[in-house]
């Protein structure tokens, strides 16, 4: 009885998870504008649901026609609206009123797409855009966001503050170093083993150490008194090395509390 309660709870779960993971694509296209014909937005929601799924962030495509507000801070406040405040997430906005269309990133697809990616993936977006191809502009931002997270976050990453001018630098293993390290440890930990058996000449299986003739047990009665105690600070130094070379940045900058990435173009 116990087991069959089990399995209905476990069953329940695994079907409410992939409930919500439907829903979750089905809420991701909001075509205020009319832009896309019903077969389309389908298209879009199926190509949506694998990167959700592989990103752990939420993916939007906004279009509308009366919008009044700053384009980036339309699609900044969207986002917000939607998911909270720096959570993993990114938008592509259409702005039909202002003829501009927007990129914006929240949590960790801030470092996935820094600025370089995103000029990259509007070059891919304008064309279609200035020919009044939404579709492809949208099926153009989706490939890009899923081909841009399989490839990782640029070495040398780092997010710069619009706002302030802070640079906030990460440190993302690449595949090189990664093997590198793996081969080294490999190395070092063979030169120990070897070192270890060579200095105390040990026959695996044969040797026992004679613990009885060597060992000693002497036990004395102490007492400890704390008299006091002492505590010392100091300050860490800040790391201003450059964490490599080679690496992209992300420019950054708040809305309604939030910290946002992205770009944009007008059409």
């Amino acid at each position: 009885m116990r087991k069959y309660c089990f399995s209905l709870l476990a069953a329940i779960f695994l079907l409410f998870s992939f409930t919500m993971k439907a829903q979750a694509a089905d809420d991701s296209i909001d075509d205020q504008a009319s832009l896309l014909t019903s077969e389309e937005v389908l298209q879009l929601k199926e190509a949506i649901r694998p990167i959700e799924a592989k990103t752990k962030a939420r993916i939007f495509i906004v279009t509308n026609t009366d919008n009044d507000l700053d384009s980036t801070r339309f699609a900044d406040y969207y986002m917000l609206d939607r998911i909270g405040k720096n959570q993993n997430g990114v938008t592509f906005y259409i702005d039909m009123n202002q003829r501009k269309f927007i990129i914006s990133t929240s949590g960790n697809m801030i470092d996935y797409l820094d600025d370089k990616r995103i000029e990259n993936t509007l070059d891919d977006i304008e064309p279609s855009m200035k020919n009044g191809n939404y579709f492809q502009a949208a099926q153009s931002f989706l490939e890009n966001t899923s081909d841009y997270f399989d490839q990782g976050v640029p070495g040398g990453h780092y997010r710069v503050d619009t706002e302030t001018g802070k640079i906030t630098r990460y440190k993302a293993l690449t595949t090189t170093e990664m093997i590198i390290s793996f081969v080294a440890a490999i190395v070092l930990s063979g030169i120990f083993f070897a070192v270890s058996i060579s200095k105390y000449q040990l026959k695996f299986g044969t040797y026992k150490y004679p613990f009885r003739e060597k060992s000693s047990l002497d036990l004395t009665r102490r007492n400890d008194t704390l008299i006091n105690s002492f505590v010392t600070t100091r300050r860490i130094p800040r790391n201003n090395s450059n964490g490599g070379s080679g690496g992209g940045g992300s420019s950054t900058h708040s809305t309604g509390g939030g910290t946002f990435g992205g770009g944009g173009r007008s059409f």
